[in-house]
Order: C-alpha cells, then structure tokens, then sequence
C-alpha cells in the first residue's frame, strides 16, 4: 500500500511556525521579548514565524521560554507501526 504525501516540507513548516505564533501572541510574548528571554536572535524568530525554517536548536529554547518544551519532547513518540515485521524489529532490539 502507497502513503500519499498531500503537504511539502515547506508547508508543515509552515504551518509549524503559526502554530507558535499563536501560540507566542496568546501569550502576549513580543519577538523582541522572546528573543531576549530564549537567546533566540530576533532575526531567526522573525525568519522562522514568516519562513517555517528554524534549527532545532532554537526551536526547542523558542519553546522552553514559552513553557512549551513538552510539545518537543513528546515529538515521535507515540509513531504508530506501518507493519508487523517494524513491531518484531523494536522486540529484538530491546533484547
């Protein structure tokens, strides 16, 4: 069975960074505020709310100054399997 991908990276990333945007005004947090407390450069937050490109490095301190580190944290860890020979691989792993 064919998985159809129906977004680009681009548009995931996107989409990621509205979502901290959001999340970011929600709280009422300005870019400059939030790059002062994270040590975020402005530059890389206004590149990253407009662009979706960011290092994961700055994506997790953007995310630990809003309280929001877990959401990164908890990044694939409940992937589901695609198949039972995946879920036989991991049990021999673990031996």
């Amino acid at each position: 069975m064919s998985d159809f991908v129906w977004e680009t990276a681009d548009e995931i990333d996107h989409e990621l960074a509205n979502r901290f945007r959001n999340v970011r005004r929600r709280r009422k947090i300005s870019q400059e505020r939030l790059s002062e407390i994270s040590g975020v450069s402005f530059g890389s937050i206004k590149r990253f709310e407009n662009t979706g490109m960011i290092s994961l490095l700055s994506l997790t301190k953007l995310a630990m100054s809003l309280g929001i580190s877990d959401e990164i944290k908890d990044l694939f860890s409940n992937v589901g399997y695609l198949n039972i020979e995946e879920v036989i691989r991991e049990q021999k792993n673990m031996k």
